[in-house]
């Protein structure tokens, strides 16, 4: 099974008193999405040179990642989704495909010319061209709501932010360096169209303001960045 989506996302990094300010006036205007609350796990994949995620964090007009999913912590049989994310122009979209944890392990390792369906066929690619291997875990805390009436209009709010460059298979645990603490949240607005008048309103009362951040990219510059500088010290 494949999904397809094509939106603008932006990010804001706000605090505790922000989170529950907008929790307070969103009460009668948005309802949880079908995941609600979860614990989401990530397995980013990437050249052993990082050069994915390099290219992304120079903030060029097109970048790309590659990730698997799990909506909660996942067994070999676990639903999970695997997935191009693509930024160009300020647009995003995201192709994936669902399959179980096991399949994809099965698939992935050698991957082979026999991929049925488009976003199957592209993602046998970037295995194959770009050697793709398994480069960072990371996991959070998510709330995701809709607009009532309007569920081209989403927020999702981020917090415990975990990340580790070792022992990359979801099914480990959740376990790594706190990237992003529970005192802060990282809100996404998912968006077809222009963001409805009273939630313009709330984020100029509230005094809250676009910030880029990207997951990936923050664990990243912390954990591989810092590690080879602290080593080249030594």
């Amino acid at each position: 099974m494949a999904d397809f989506f094509r939106r603008v996302e932006k990010k804001y990094v706000i605090n505790k008193s922000q989170y529950e300010a907008l929790q307070k006036a969103m009460q009668d205007k948005m309802v949880e999405d079908e995941h609600g609350k979860s614990t989401i796990y990530n397995v980013y994949y990437d050249t052993e040179q990082y050069d994915l995620i390099k290219h992304s964090i120079s903030k060029p007009i097109f970048k790309d990642k590659v990730r698997i999913r799990s909506y909660n912590a996942p067994t070999q049989n676990s639903k999970v989704y695997l997935e191009i994310k693509r930024k160009y122009d300020g647009i995003v979209s995201k192709r994936r495909i669902q399959t179980s944890l096991e399949t994809f392990y099965e698939s992935f390792k050698s991957p082979k010319e026999t991929a049925k369906g488009q976003v199957e066929k592209e993602l046998t690619y970037y295995f194959k061209h770009y050697h793709l291997i398994p480069t960072m875990f990371l996991s959070y805390e998510r709330n995701a709501y809709y607009e009532k009436g309007n569920s081209d209009f989403r927020i999702t709010f981020d917090t415990n932010i975990i990340a580790r460059d070792y022992d990359l298979q979801m099914e480990k645990g959740n376990y790594g360096t706190v990237i992003l603490g529970k005192d802060n949240y990282v809100m996404e607005i998912k968006t077809l169209g222009a963001m409805p008048i009273w939630f313009v309103h709330l984020l100029d009362e509230l005094n809250i303001y676009p910030a880029g951040f990207s997951k990936y990219g923050e664990a990243y510059q912390e954990l591989i960045l810092k590690e080879n500088s602290m080593k080249e010290v030594i």
